[in-house]
């Protein structure tokens, strides 16, 4: 099986590391050098390319099915954007986290200091929603070893508590099918599998999950007339768009053109790619004794191994070491002889 887009990525090595930074595709650094030199040449900033971003809302939001641009936000970092759904939740409220939950995703509730929040076991979070549980915040793609989350079945143990549900999607959006009625709020950074930028961050929340949000510390950027209205007392809009900062147009650019791939090829084609590449590998993980974390993920971890990260970028096999273990993650530019090469590598220790 070769890479879906041999075209636009050429890597000089065996890039396994997605879950941790994706790379950047031909038309991504295209689009970024032709801004930059129409900055450079004094014709605009990069700023001018500001016309760009309803476009990139209009984006994620037909990833995310069923949403609109009206209920995507912009931001920079997941915590930041979390932020907001922390702040209003009430003294003592009831917060549920999944064991090993990425800290992006744990830290806004856990130091905010007054709530009470618990974490249990991944695959039980669903029959450990309670009545007096506020909110669930949960990774769909675990970022320590891939483990997936049943969102839809989750959704259901919330509602029937009347809970609220915040998904994280910064795994798993790119190459896993994403309905925006299955969480009340959404989070997802761009630089991972949708080959974006690590300064782009998406916030998704229909009005009604949105209405008790109140944006921390907006700026200028989130005005309901942004360019109108720079110097005086400002109003929000009603939707999503309240709770932007800035961005950096740069890192807009790069998100957009990523996005851009991702829809030409398809998040189901690009899903069932990489979901066949890492069975391979979880396969001939196998036959080598290594025993993987079980999961239907384009993530395969390797409990213990975190060690062989070093050796096998000597081999040219770029992954990661996360939790002890050692992180493989498989995307649309990689390909079978990838998967042989990385096994190949491991074989020789």
């Amino acid at each position: 099986m070769s890479s879906l887009a041999p075209d636009e990525f050429a890597t000089e090595t065996v890039y396994l590391n997605t879950a941790s930074h994706g790379l950047p595709s031909a038309r991504s650094l295209a689009a970024l050098q032709q801004v930059n030199a129409f900055w450079v040449a004094g014709r605009g900033t990069p700023a001018t390319r500001d016309d760009l971003v309803p476009e990139l809302r209009a984006g994620f939001a037909r990833l995310l099915a069923g949403a609109s641009a009206d209920d995507i936000a912009l931001g920079g970092t997941v915590a930041g954007l979390i932020a907001p759904v922390a702040a209003a939740l009430p003294p003592g409220a009831e917060v549920l986290l999944a064991e090993g939950e990425f800290s992006s995703v744990s830290m806004p509730f856990v130091h905010r200091g007054d709530l009470a929040v618990r974490f249990v076991p991944l695959e039980r979070i669903a029959e450990e929603v309670r009545p007096e549980t506020e909110l669930v915040a949960v990774s769909v793609v675990q970022s320590k070893d891939g483990r997936t989350i049943d969102l839809p079945v989750l959704r259901a143990a919330t509602r029937a508590h009347n809970a609220r549900l915040l998904a994280d999607a910064t795994q798993a959006a790119g190459w896993v099918p994403l309905r925006f009625d299955d969480a009340d709020y959404w989070v997802c950074a761009t630089f991972k599998w949708l080959i974006g930028a690590r300064s782009v961050t998406f916030f998704a929340a229909a009005p009604e999950a949105a209405a008790g949000l109140r944006p921390i510390s907006p700026g200028w950027y989130a005005a309901a007339d942004r360019w109108a209205e720079l110097y005086d007392p400002i109003a929000l809009p009603n939707t999503a768009h309240r709770f932007d900062s800035t961005p950096d147009w740069l890192g807009v650019v790069a998100a957009l053109a990523g996005l851009s791939l991702i829809e030409e090829l398809t998040i189901d084609k690009i899903g069932a790619h990489n979901r066949e590449l890492a069975a391979r590998f979880r396969n001939g993980l196998a036959e080598l004794g290594f025993q993987s974390v079980p999961a239907d993920s384009a993530i395969v971890s390797v409990p213990g191994a975190g060690d062989a990260a070093a050796r096998l970028e000597e081999a040219g096999v770029i992954t990661s070491a996360r939790g002890g273990g050692l992180r493989f993650s498989f995307h649309l530019y990689n390909s079978t002889d990838d998967v042989d090469r990385a096994l190949t590598a491991l074989a020789e220790r």
